[in-house]
């Protein structure tokens, strides 16, 4: 009994203090998304995508690289474009962009797991929009294209408001209290998934050991870093499927994907981890609802393709030029999170910076109404995720009473 209160008391010690250290970087990321999506409408952004394939892929590369890493918000967008008429390809790669290549990702990625793995997500986030491009090219999927297509034309238009440069909306507090609302929005749609990623962090991090990773991650463990071919490729496989039985979105996982690279997980199936969360059921049953059950299986077959050769790819070239990171430098357990350092004095700022937001957006401008569109989510599964993050938060009250009181 004793080594398990003791136990508990270190899960929750330690995913409070994976919470503390991403705080600022949670903030800093979501406060320059909510600014973009108000700013830079998607009218504006399919404007300037055309129809040409090559300039809208490189644009949609880099509206997905400013835009909102959620998922769902990724999502509708990628079917507003498609919908109004961006190519299949360019969409695809505002997708991939949006979910990979994000400021606030790289920034919690750098937190955790160090330098290598930011530049792995940046470097494999544009592998994985030309290994797709590459397949669509390939495949041509012609048929299924105008299907999809003709699945959203029945679908209602939403309005754009574009009337106005982004100059003159900078300068209006209305805009601004539009970005403390998308701001809202942005932590109300992670929040689930934030509280029970960082909870089964800490959770793994206590409980399970390392021979758990050994049976589901063949060869790790014993300081092994030599891995051969299929090894590799069955971390790169399983680190999906770990990915979907956790249900978390790749922000909330990025602890995880630390503790799968310090228990001996090899670089490419912590990265295919990473990159995972499109090739997950509910992104999956998203996709169908918007352009069918058909084109949905071509996207999941599409970016689990894209996904195996860029981590391949990835670890390789990393090993080629002598750069693929130690698991023995990624050791997040046993660190002082609760100190006075630049993370302190950054957490204050923006938790001050949050409070004026909140203050702008739903006190004073209370009656402004805004609200971008949001894929259709799942109601079984955001109960679930709901009644989860409850039992996760007495889980962590209850762990802390029990590490610094008894």
């Amino acid at each position: 009994m004793q080594t398990f209160l003791k136990q508990w008391g270190e899960a929750a010690n330690t995913t409070l203090g994976f919470f503390w250290m991403a705080l600022w970087a949670f903030a800093l990321g979501y406060i320059v998304s909510s600014m973009i999506q108000v700013f830079v409408t998607e009218k504006k952004m399919q404007n300037a995508m055309g129809k040409d394939q090559k300039k809208g892929v490189l644009l949609g590369t880099f509206f997905g690289f400013i835009s909102s890493s959620c998922s769902f918000a990724a999502l509708a967008t990628t079917k507003s474009l498609f919908k109004k008429g961006a190519s299949f390809v360019a969409s695809i790669a505002f997708l991939l962009a949006s979910t990979n290549l994000v400021i606030e990702l790289g920034i919690i990625i750098s937190i955790f797991l160090g330098w290598q793995f930011v530049v792995g997500e940046y470097v494999g986030g544009i592998l994985l929009i030309l290994i797709s491009w590459l397949l669509i090219r390939i495949i041509n999927p012609k048929k299924l294209i105008e299907k999809a297509r003709k699945n959203l034309s029945d679908q209602e238009e939403d309005e754009d408001d574009s009337s106005k440069s982004w100059k003159k909306k900078i300068k209006s507090e209305e805009s601004w209290a539009k970005v403390a609302k998308q701001y809202g929005m942005e932590w109300k749609m992670v929040w689930k998934d934030v509280t029970v990623g960082f909870t089964i962090a800490g959770i793994v991090a206590a409980f399970v050991p390392d021979s758990f990773f050994q049976t589901l991650f063949i060869n790790t463990g014993n300081g092994n870093s030599d891995f051969g071919f299929f090894t590799i490729l069955e971390h790169i496989i399983v680190g999906p499927v770990t990915a979907f039985l956790t249900f978390i979105g790749s922000m909330g996982n990025i602890p995880l994907a630390a503790l799968l690279f310090g228990k001996g997980v090899s670089f490419a199936g912590v990265m295919a981890f990473i990159f995972s969360d499109l090739v997950v059921f509910p992104v999956l049953r998203i996709n169908a609802k918007y352009y069918g059950w058909k084109m949905s299986i071509f996207i999941l077959f599409l970016l689990f393709t894209a996904l195996i050769g860029t981590s391949l790819v990835l670890h390789y070239s990393f090993d080629l030029l002598s750069i693929l990171p130690d698991s023995s430098q990624v050791n997040i357990q046993d660190q002082e999170f609760f100190k006075i350092d630049y993370t302190f004095f950054l957490n204050l700022a923006f938790i001050a910076i949050s409070g004026y937001l909140v203050y702008l957006g739903f006190f004073k401008k209370k009656d402004l109404m805004y609200m971008k569109e949001m894929a259709p989510k799942s109601k079984l599964l955001e109960s679930i995720l709901k009644y989860a993050a409850l039992v996760c938060y007495v889980w962590l009250t209850g762990g802390m009473i029990v590490k610094y009181f008894l």
